[in-house]
């Protein structure tokens, strides 16, 4: 049993610190891994009896959640679309995944060191990809900008600013501190907001508004905690109309993106394809309101045209027509909570949205706003860029991917059990 033990010990660490690697690129191993992982943690469990982390508040509400996913999902798994309940049933490898990660695989400081500096490597790679698009047109793998112009990254798509977004929170806010601890005076704080500015100006480049819009949230809301960050943050904000017209001269598709079509979407919502979409999925769940219509309803549901009608609350009609058929049928109602509330109904929902606030409640354990040595400082600053990371990417009204979705739910999975890992030796601490 040692020489088990001693494996899985190895063979996960190993695991996790490719992980990120293959969240760039190959998602299908990544999920490999991520499953790997997770059934290495309940054997590793089984074998040394070890289930105090059973007991954790946001444990049992999530064991809730996935309980309540699979019986919603039942009557249309088993008998429609039996994708949708093997779907169901491997979410629990995402609970797993983050579990393991907490309580066992980043224990040790030192697998921490390593994986912050291969999640620096991860967005170091798709900076370097997005600024060779700028100035040769071409990133590094050959791929050339998207056709509309946005920049891409290392990918073929317009998908990197997703992730790009929660890697640079932690990565910036820490870079950020240490340059102010260590530099002092004039020469921290202007280093300091190069950082941030830099950062900034590289997501305004993805060309992607929501990710750049939570960016921005998330670095204002580590003011809380990060006080020496405070004015620099607040001229940042001044920098970001300055940040708007250096997009526009550089990629101008990136500004159009950013500005033009975001500004076009707003004042059109309810007509727009996200307002579509979001009344479709609110259709649907409201036809079924306390059981939802099982995993992954919207992808297989949305086609039919029961669903093609509007909305009307006291005698205010959302939506019109058909809401454009099935044209919008996408693979997610993109939200959420949304997303849940179409799977689940209001049950599912309540449970979601207490895992939630338990996942932010835990990961705030211990942050600081005063310290004074480097080294805490540097920590505290990442592990308020995790909570920041992790708060931007379940925040109620943003837009984003399925919760299962790889490889941006790799990412947030990922960031969310680094985070809590940090947590886990605080409460440990305070039990003492």
């Amino acid at each position: 049993m040692e020489f088990v033990c001693k494996f899985l010990n190895k063979s996960t660490v190993i695991a996790v610190l490719i992980l990120p690697i293959f969240l760039t690129h190959l998602r299908g191993i990544a999920d490999g891994l991520i499953s790997y992982i997770a059934i290495c943690f309940v054997i590793y469990s089984l074998i040394n009896k070890q289930w105090d982390w059973v007991k954790q508040n946001w444990v049992i509400i999530a064991f809730l959640w996935w309980g309540w996913i699979l019986l919603c999902t039942i009557p249309f798994g088993l008998f429609q679309h039996n994708i949708m309940m093997i779907q169901a049933v491997v979410l629990i490898r995402f609970i797993f995944f983050v579990i393991a990660l907490q309580v066992w695989v980043l224990r040790n400081e030192k697998y921490r060191q390593w994986l912050a500096y291969i999640l620096m490597v991860c967005a170091a790679y798709i900076i370097l990809n997005m600024l060779s698009q700028l100035i040769i047109g071409y990133n590094i793998v050959g791929a050339s900008r998207y056709f509309d112009g946005t920049l891409t990254g290392p990918y073929h798509h317009p998908r990197a600013a997703g992730p790009l977004a929660r890697l640079l929170l932690p990565i910036t806010l820490s870079f950020s501190i240490y340059s102010i601890y260590y530099y002092q005076g004039w020469r921290g704080k202007l280093c300091s907001l190069f950082l941030i500015v830099f950062s900034t100006l590289m997501m305004a480049f993805a060309g992607q508004r929501m990710p750049f819009i939570l960016f921005v949230f998330g670095i204002v809301v580590s003011l809380y905690w990060l006080r020496s960050l405070r004015l620099l943050v607040l001229s940042m904000l001044v920098f970001i109309p300055i940040i708007f017209g250096i997009t526009s001269l550089l990629s101008p598709a990136s500004y159009h993106h950013l500005v033009t079509l975001f500004l076009y979407q707003m004042s059109h919502f309810s007509s727009d394809n996200y307002g579509l979409i979001y009344t479709r999925a609110m259709v649907m769940g409201l036809s079924n309101p306390w059981t939802g219509l099982g995993y992954d309803a919207y992808r297989h549901f949305c086609a039919n045209p029961i669903y093609f009608h509007g909305l009307s609350f006291w005698g205010i009609t959302i939506g019109h027509g058909d809401g454009k058929g099935a044209e919008i049928c996408l693979p997610h109602p993109h939200n959420h909570y949304i997303e849940m509330f179409v799977n689940a109904g209001i049950p599912g929902l309540i449970l979601f949205v207490n895992m939630v606030f338990l996942w932010w409640k835990n990961l705030i354990q211990g942050l600081k706003s005063k310290i004074s040595t480097l080294q805490e400082a540097v920590q505290n600053a990442w592990r308020v860029g995790l909570f920041s990371a992790v708060l931007i990417h379940e925040w109620p009204v943003s837009a984003g991917s399925s919760f299962g979705n790889l490889p941006l739910a790799g990412w947030f999975f990922l960031l969310l059990g680094f985070g809590l890992a940090y947590s886990w030796d605080y409460s440990k601490q305070i039990k003492r």
